[in-house]
C-alpha cells in the first residue's frame, strides 16, 4: 500500500507522522497507517495524548486521485479512520504544518484540537470541482464555526489562511515555530489539564441556533440563486448543513 505514518513516543504522548510525499495524500497506506496509530496509542496506557502531523509540504492534501479500483479500496477506510479518531477517548490533536485541503481538513475536524503552522491553509476545495465534501466536511464545520461562515467556506471552496482559520475558530492556535515541537508542547497542555476531550459531533449548540433561524438558510439560497444558479454541489451544500 502506498504511503506510510510513523509512529513515535515522546513523553507522554505518541506523535504520528505522515508521509506520503510530496503532499500526503489519503492513500490506502496512509489511512491503515493512521488506523494503526492510533490504535497502538489507544493501547498503551502510557500514552495519554496523539498528536497527528505531517512530514513534507502538507498535512493532508486530500485524496489520493493515483489510486484506482482494488488499490483505493485496501486497508482501513477513511470513515473507519474517522469514527475511530473521533471515538479517542485519549485527546487527539492536528498539528497541521501544511495544506489542510478536503479530507486533510475532514481528519483535522475529527480531532480533539488543531494548531496550525501560521503558513498552512485550511479548506474544503470539492466545490471547485463540481463535488460535495464526502467525509463529513458539511456536518463538522457548521457545529464549530456555525451555519453561515460554513456555508460561506463550503461553498465558495477558497483556501483559508491560517490567521483567518483562527479568528474562526476552526483552529485552536497559530504558531511560527516548529509545528511538532508546538504540537507536543500543546498535548503537553492538555495532559497537564487532565486529557479532556472535545468532540465537534457533541458541539450542538451552534447548529441548533441556526437551525431555528431559517433566516440564514433563506439568506443563503438567495444569494446562491443569483452566484451559482444552475450548479448542483451549492445548493446540495446548503441541504446538508440545512
Amino acid at each position: 500500500m502506498k504511503g506510510q505514518v510513523h509512529y513515535e513516543k515522546r513523553g507522554q504522548s505518541a506523535l504520528l507522522s505522515i508521509d506520503n510525499p510530496p503532499v500526503n495524500p489519503l492513500s490506502s497506506g496512509v489511512r491503515q497507517g493512521l488506523f494503526d496509530g492510533v490504535s497502538q496509542a489507544l493501547e498503551d496506557d502510557e500514552v495519554k495524548a496523539i498528536v497527528v502531523t505531517g512530514l513534507n509540504r502538507a498535512f493532508i492534501a486530500g485524496a489520493d486521485i493515483s489510486e484506482f479500483g482494488a488499490a483505493a479500496t485496501q486497508g482501513a477506510s477513511l470513515n473507519d479512520v474517522l469514527k475511530q479518531m473521533e471515538s479517542s477517548p485519549k485527546p487527539i490533536i492536528a498539528a497541521i504544518n501544511g495544506t489542510a485541503f478536503g479530507g486533510g481538513l475532514e481528519v483535522a475536524l475529527c480531532c480533539d484540537y488543531r494548531i496550525a503552522s501560521n503558513t498552512a491553509p485550511v479548506g474544503l476545495p470539492e466545490v471547485k470541482l463540481g463535488l460535495l465534501p464526502g467525509a463529513g466536511g458539511t456536518q463538522r464545520l457548521p457545529r464549530l464555526v456555525g451555519a453561515a461562515a460554513a456555508i460561506q467556506a463550503i461553498v465558495s471552496g477558497d483556501p483559508i489562511p491560517a490567521a483567518k482559520a483562527l479568528d474562526m475558530g476552526i483552529v485552536d492556535r497559530v504558531v511560527e515555530t516548529d509545528i511538532v515541537t508546538s504540537g507536543l508542547a500543546f498535548a503537553d497542555e492538555i495532559i497537564a489539564q487532565g486529557c479532556p476531550t472535545r468532540k465537534i459531533r457533541d458541539l450542538d449548540d451552534k447548529i441548533l441556533s441556526d437551525r431555528g433561524d431559517t433566516a440564514v438558510f433563506d439568506s443563503a439560497a438567495a444569494s446562491l440563486d443569483k452566484t451559482h444558479r444552475g450548479q448542483f454541489a451549492p445548493l446540495q451544500i446548503l441541504e446538508c448543513i440545512r
